[in-house]
C-alpha cells in the first residue's frame, strides 16, 4: 500500500515494516515508492524536506507512528534531507537515514557518515543495489508473497 503525499497511514501495530521517503521529483518518487511496495514494505511518500521533519516530529511526540527506515533526497524544496539528518543527531532521535542525490561527492558522502545515515546513494543507483541497503536495515518481511502483483503460473505438466 503506498500512501498519498503527506497522508499517514503507518501504526505500530502495521505488519510491514514501515518506510517514510522524501522525495521531491514526483517520477522518482513515484517509482521508489512502489519498488518498495512490491518488496512488501508499508510506504509513505512526502514531497519535501519541511513535510518530512514535520512527520518525524510527529513520530517523536507519538507512540502511534515508528519508523523502520526513512529514506529522503538530499536537495528539496526549503529544508534539505542533510539539515533533517543534522536536526535529527542534534536531538539525538535518529531512526535510521539513507540519503539518496543527484548530487553528490566526497564531502558529501563524509557528512552523511559523520551525521548518522545508513547510507548515501548517488543518483542513478540501481534498484537491486537500493533494496539490498533496505534489507540490511530492514529485515525481509515473511510475508512478502502476499503483496506480488504477479502470481506465478501453475505448471499442470503435459
Amino acid at each position: 500500500m503506498v500512501s498519498a503525499p503527506d497522508r499517514p497511514i503507518h501504526t505500530k501495530n502495521t505488519s510491514r515494516p514501515r518506510i517514510l521517503l522524501a522525495e521531491d521529483d514526483g517520477e522518482m518518487r513515484e517509482m521508489l515508492s512502489f519498488v518498495l511496495w512490491r518488496e512488501g514494505y508499508a510506504v509513505e511518500s512526502i514531497t519535501d524536506g519541511a513535510s518530512l521533519l514535520q512527520r518525524l516530529d510527529e513520530a517523536a511526540s507519538s507512540d502511534a507512528i515508528d519508523w523502520d527506515l526513512v529514506i529522503s533526497d538530499i536537495r528539496m524544496p526549503g529544508i534539505t534531507g542533510m539539515e533533517v539528518l543534522e536536526y535529527l543527531k542534534a536531538r539525538g532521535n535518529l531512526p535510521p537515514l539513507m540519503l539518496i542525490t543527484a548530487f553528490g561527492d566526497e564531502q558529501t558522502h563524509e557528512l552523511a557518515r559523520r551525521l548518522g545515515a545508513v547510507a548515501l546513494l548517488d543518483k542513478p543507483f540501481d534498484l537491486q543495489d537500493l533494496m539490498c541497503r533496505v534489507r540490511r536495515v530492514i529485515l525481509p518481511h515473511p510475508e512478502k508473497n502476499d503483496y506480488n502483483l504477479e502470481k506465478p503460473t501453475e505448471y499442470n505438466g503435459g
